[in-house]
Parts: C-alpha cells; sequence; structure tokens
C-alpha cells in the first residue's frame, strides 16, 4: 500500500533501470497517489507497477497488481512493450 513517505519513479517507455534512489533524467516524472491508483483501476495493460522495497515489506503489503522487484533487476523483469508507463516505488525517510 503506498503512504505519504513512499517514491514513486515513473518512466515513460521501458528502459533498463539502474540506481532507482539517485535517478535524475528529464524523462522522469512524478505522480501523485491518486494518479497511481487510477492507473491500477484502469488496468490498461500499458502501466505496470513495480516494488522496490525489501521482500518482507512488500509480503506485508503493496499496491494491488504490483511486482516486487530484487534490487538489480534485469531486461526480463520488465514487460515487452516498449511504449509502456513503468511506476516504480519505494519507503522513503524523506
Amino acid at each position: 500500500m503506498l503512504g505519504r513517505r513512499s517514491g514513486l519513479i515513473v518512466f515513460s517507455g521501458a528502459m533498463l533501470i539502474l540506481g532507482l534512489g539517485a535517478c535524475k533524467s528529464d524523462n522522469l516524472k512524478t505522480m501523485t497517489v491518486d494518479q497511481v491508483a487510477a492507473r491500477v483501476a484502469a488496468k490498461d495493460g500499458h502501466t505496470f507497477v513495480y516494488d522496490d522495497n525489501p521482500q518482507d515489506r512488500y509480503a506485508k503489503g503493496h499496491v494491488p497488481g504490483a511486482t516486487w522487484l530484487q534490487h538489480e533487476p534485469t531486461q526480463a523483469d520488465l514487460p515487452a512493450d516498449k511504449g509502456a508507463t513503468l511506476i516504480f516505488y519505494c519507503a522513503s525517510e524523506l
């Protein structure tokens, strides 16, 4: 489940993801919890949500439909749809 301190990183189009905590790019967008909830509810088939928390935290609760993502993802972890919107989130101490 997303909380106020959850970080969201959104990619338009699939790409390799490295160092999510330190990413800075003009291609990255942020979304509110409500915007993510609307995307999840729409089930459009082009939006994918990834949880980058430790696996035990993911097991305790996560965004409905989110996929747990190991800390060193591979291309196989991402959808084949290169135009998909990828949403990554994790807990943050901000």
